[in-house]
């Protein structure tokens, strides 16, 4: 057992992680240890990267214990650099948590001078980069410990130790990393933030001097959120389609509700009812606690919208009822629960639509972008016709019949025995060689009629010239 993480009195005390606990005791014998959580950690971080939401949508996760604000074209709507750090810190400190934090021109300098900076808290001037990095430790440039030591025994040590020498040498040596991580951290070199959670299109906030906790407050706050977005969405000539609401507590915790649209939709009345319908299926999975402070409405995607001209004689009412259930629907159940179908460009049945949430799909006045697949033209030219149910999965059954390549006369399904009496076939499938292989044996479809009506739709899995004996397929039913 060795030590994971400590504080600043065991640190006082010389201990280090990685040290022995065994060691440890017998350095600090009133040594409190607690066993290490990993799962726990990296959860509470990403609770406290959702609570940084409120400073910026671009959050990512750094590691174990770390977390990268881009806070460009953000910082204003704080009262500046200064102010949005002092208060991320005195907020962090209110909630128990010690954090340190660097606002600099690169992820790298930043990282570097919140871990191993002298002060808790630095804002780099620009043109200083290179002043405030080059006392820092050879660690501050994020390298590996094995590379660390190689450097340290050629008595490199410090950030100014590589700064100053050859480049050439060092990079036969040592390779690339040590320079590109010391171009990142000057700016020389670009180093991306990957935010954890997809940035919006559009958003508007509320913060409130009183926390709400009422649903009633919720719901009038997000209408009043949904206005507020509606200029924005009509001057890109855009309706909704996904929108999520954060609801940010009072003791750090946030809850996201998120709701899609069947069609481009910008009415704050429109959106706020899915919100309504998605809090009333929730009931008290959402805990107010002590009051909300804040309120985010997010627009996450967005389509074109057509301006459509309205019938004076039904001015106000819903004129979309379809596309009105659906959104009601799966606001309240989920967008699992209305799924659509997608036609897709293959001629193996099972592969020739897919499903799709209602939420997801095209929406009615979006233009058609789906042609008719090549292999359903192909279908309705040699006039074959499709059952009304079709099967995910073909289900085995054992037929009987007269001729060897010919339709069956009996088979067996499910433990009940079917006599046909008329059939049509067969209709040859092959396969498609470049998604299963030369291998993948061609069907024979029949169209079959049993003596008490019923009508099925099934297959014949290769030939009776084949070593292995054909396999007999139930895919569909037509009645």
């Amino acid at each position: 057992m060795r030590i994971a993480a400590l504080d600043r009195v065991a640190e006082g005390a010389g201990l280090r992680p990685g040290l022995g606990i065994a060691e440890a005791r017998a350095m600090l014998p009133k040594l409190d240890v607690m066993p290490a959580d990993p799962a726990a950690d990296r959860s509470f971080l990403a609770g406290i990267a959702d609570w940084c939401d409120r400073y910026t949508p671009l959050v990512g996760i750094d590691g174990s214990d770390g977390l990268f604000l881009d806070i460009t074209g953000c910082a204003h709507l704080h009262g500046g650099e200064k102010a949005l750090m002092a208060d991320l810190l005195a907020r962090l400190f209110h909630l128990g948590l010690e954090a340190r934090a660097t606002i600099a021109a690169t992820p790298g300098l930043a990282w570097a001078l919140a871990r191993f900076g002298a002060a808790p808290a630095h804002i780099v001037d620009a043109g200083a980069e290179e002043e405030m990095l080059v006392p820092l430790p050879l660690a501050s440039l994020r390298l590996p410990a094995d590379m660390r030591d190689g450097l340290a025994r050629l008595g490199l040590v410090s950030v100014h130790d590589i700064l100053t020498m050859p480049r050439a040498p060092l990079v036969r040596r040592f390779g690339p990393l040590p320079l590109l991580r010391l171009d990142q951290a000057l700016g020389r070199e670009d180093e991306p933030i990957s935010p954890r959670r997809p940035v919006a299109l559009l958003a508007a906030e509320r913060r409130l001097a009183s926390p709400v906790v009422a649903q009633d407050d919720i719901l009038a706050i997000t209408l009043s959120l949904a206005t507020s977005l509606r200029p924005g969405l009509e001057a890109r000539g855009q309706g909704g389609r996904t929108f999520e609401l954060q609801l940010f507590r009072i003791d750090s915790r946030v809850f996201r509700l998120a709701v899609g649209a069947s069609a481009p939709l910008a009415d704050p009345a429109r959106i706020a009812g899915l919100f309504r319908e998605r809090l009333a299926a929730l009931h008290d999975d959402i805990d107010a606690g002590f009051g909300f402070e804040m309120l985010q409405l997010r627009v996450l995607s967005a389509e074109s919208a057509t301006p459509r001209q309205t019938d004076l004689a039904t001015a106000g009412a819903e004129d979309r009822p379809l596309t009105g259930f659906i959104d009601q629907v799966t606001a309240r159940l989920g967008p699992e629960s209305l799924e659509v179908m997608l036609r897709q460009e293959s001629h193996v049945p099972e592969r020739a639509a897919s499903f799709l949430p209602a939420t997801e799909a095209p929406s009615p006045d979006a233009p058609i972008r789906q042609k008719t697949p090549l292999a359903a033209r192909a279908v309705a030219a040699i006039g074959a016709v499709r059952p009304l149910r079709l099967f995910a999965r073909p289900e085995p059954v054992e037929a009987t019949a007269e001729v060897p390549e010919g339709p069956p006369m009996s088979f067996r399904w499910r433990r009940a025995l079917y006599r046909v009496r008329h059939a049509e076939g067969p209709e040859r499938i092959a396969s498609e060689w470049w998604i299963d292989g030369e291998d993948w044996p061609v069907r024979d479809y029949f169209r079959v009629e049993d003596v008490e009506g019923r009508r099925f739709w099934l297959f014949r899995e290769g030939f009776f010239s084949d070593i292995t004996m054909p396999r007999w397929f139930l895919h569909g039913l037509f009645a």
